[in-house]
């Protein structure tokens, strides 16, 4: 791994809107690769950050760089926005608007890490993951078994560093990124020698007109893939499978996967905590990868792997060796018999259904922003609750929901409130799981769901810790 050459991008203008995880990074290297950027953000702290950065580069990159709000895109290459602001829907931002105006693109940063590493003529690979759910976990696991297999590996994207903070690999290297529907609908060349969409369900609507326009986006990961590369799809979902359908009719090979057999059954599936493939055993999937969705993550990373040339051998020791991520279904305490499981990931209600699926009997703890419909979809999940504790912003709207079920549930407003009381329930219920799986965006009482996982493991550490009232100790 090195860095890229200083002129790669030498004698280009780019513009960069939004100076947070993607934005800062796209900065700094399209600069040090030579190119002139002019960045801007209305927040003064991000601005701030990115002034403390640049002062830390040498004199002549600095000079490249040029902090100011945009009054026009004329003459610029590319405009890099951060994913979460809109170019189309629901409403483009006043700089896309300029952009299009100047018929200058609007690019992911992914974009510009392809076409770096081109330009730096490098071969490495590009493997993309995407999907409504489970695209982080697939991620991180197909790197671990790359990396494991001994093949330079940087992986990132909408998951851990941002694309334009990764290295530059050599030929044999492969760039694995996890891939937003926000990100995808911003390339241009980009081209993933294996690419996997894991499954569809309604997300992000607004900014993609509906189910139609996200399954759209969803599928330019398989853009510019020709018969020498790999195309994996979750067959699990109505969406995927009509998707699956097209995609068998073109030239790349395409390779379907599932949590479970199905029928018709999927080229790859999980059954009894192993991965089989057409009724043959691969391998066994580690106790870091509980459920049936996690099967399905397995399966995936198994056929991209093999793919681009990992023994199965090896995949199956990378599989066994995985050590999960974290708010993923990660068990951070245990006392008096109930574990405490922290799946803060689970922003939506088909993430919270992977991780209610695998427990018998809970103590929920759900809450936060709901998204577009609730949490109606996991009504079969419903018996499973012994009690519900409800945070954040619509609460009332899931009590309305599990009220009409007869679940029970008590309205805590917050996660400090809401750990304390799920213990104390699951022990008088003797419920050996105390789960958060909010089902909900955390952005009403924190700044991600990272934050949210990290406050519920210190809660539930101050529980299994019996010095923690005496100290004051409160995470």
């Amino acid at each position: 791994m090195t860095t890229f050459p200083p002129t790669l991008f030498a004698g280009q203008r780019y513009a960069v809107l939004g100076l947070g995880r993607n934005g800062l990074p796209a900065v700094l290297a399209l600069a040090q690769m030579g190119a002139t950027v002019q960045a801007w953000d209305d927040g003064e702290a991000a601005r701030a950050t990115l002034a403390q950065q640049v002062a830390a580069l040498p004199a002549a990159v600095q000079r490249r760089i040029n902090c100011a709000p945009f009054n026009t895109l004329t003459g610029f290459d590319g405009l890099i926005l951060s994913p979460g602001i809109p170019h189309v829907l629901p409403k483009p931002h006043p700089v896309a608007l300029l952009a299009q105006h100047a018929g200058v693109p609007v690019l992911s940063d992914a974009e510009l890490l392809f076409q770096a590493v081109r330009r730096a003529g490098s071969k490495a690979r590009f493997a993309g993951i995407t999907g409504t759910n489970g695209k982080s976990t697939t991620t991180t696991l197909l790197a671990h078994i790359l990396a494991q297999a001994g093949l330079p590996v940087a992986a990132g994207g909408n998951l851990g560093p941002a694309a334009l903070a990764l290295p530059l690999l050599p030929d044999n290297g492969v760039y694995v990124l996890e891939m937003s529907s926000y990100m995808l609908e911003r390339l241009d060349t980009l081209h993933f020698t294996a690419a996997c969409l894991l499954n569809l369900t309604p997300d992000h609507l607004d900014r993609h007109a509906g189910m139609a326009g996200y399954a759209k986006a969803k599928l330019r990961v398989f853009a510019h893939q020709t018969a020498d590369d790999l195309a994996v799809i979750g067959v699990e979902d109505d969406f995927c499978r009509a998707i699956a359908s097209t995609l068998r009719t073109t030239v790349t090979p395409c390779i379907t996967i599932a949590g479970a057999p199905t029928h018709p059954p999927a080229d790859l599936y999980g059954q009894d905590g192993s991965l089989w493939r057409h009724g043959q055993k691969l391998a066994d999937i580690g106790p870091a990868l509980p459920g049936s969705h996690n099967a399905q993550n397995a399966g995936a990373a198994f056929a991209m792997a093999e793919f681009l040339g990992v023994p199965a051998a090896a995949i199956a020791s990378g599989l066994a060796s995985f050590p999960g991520l974290p708010h993923r279904q990660k068990i951070v305490a245990t006392q008096n018999g109930v574990a405490f499981v922290d799946d803060s990931k689970a922003t939506n209600a088909d993430a919270a259904s992977r991780a209610l699926g695998c427990y018998e009997k809970v103590i929920w703890i759900a809450g936060g922003m709901a998204k577009e419909g609730g949490i109606a979809s996991l009504v079969p999940y419903f018996p499973r609750i012994e009690h519900s504790f409800l945070i954040g912003r619509d609460a009332p709207q899931l009590a309305e929901t599990l009220s009409a079920h007869s679940v029970p549930y008590t309205i805590v407003e917050t996660l400090d409130r809401a750990v304390p009381a799920a213990f104390a329930q699951a022990v008088a219920s003797a419920t050996p799981v105390v789960l958060l799986s909010p089902a909900c965006a955390s952005f009403d009482q924190f700044t991600g769901f990272e934050a949210r996982g990290q406050r519920f493991q210190a809660l539930a550490a101050d529980l299994a810790d019996p010095h923690a009232a005496q100290t004051g100790k409160n995470g």
